[in-house]
């Protein structure tokens, strides 16, 4: 992960206020510093889903229109160039597949 869960100052800070407070305020200092960490927890989930999502739908758009246009390029390809020209429009959908997936 290149960005901090929690910002080094605020450990700092959570750490300084222990050693103000005692042990006696502990548990809760414990408490609320994990409860950051899990939000933060959440929200890099949260976004990483979306992203993921994202990703997909426009892996799927691409990949449906590469079919919607190979359907009258194969018509055009096997009437003009016969499986020479199948092969290529193949091929391309194969490229677009691929392309797409990364």
């Amino acid at each position: 992960m290149s960005e901090e869960l929690v910002p080094r100052d605020d450990v700092r800070a959570t750490l300084a206020a222990r050693k103000e407070l005692g042990e006696d305020i502990e548990p809760a200092l414990v408490d609320a510093f994990v409860e950051r960490i899990e939000k933060r927890l959440a929200q890099t989930s949260r976004e990483s889903e979306q992203a993921l999502r994202r990703k997909r739908e426009h892996q799927k758009e691409m990949v449906l229109g590469g079919m919607a246009l190979s359907i009258p390029l194969f018509a055009l390809a096997a009437i003009f160039t016969g499986l020479a020209g199948v092969i290529v429009v193949c091929s391309a959908l194969v490229v677009i597949a691929v392309v797409t997936a990364r």
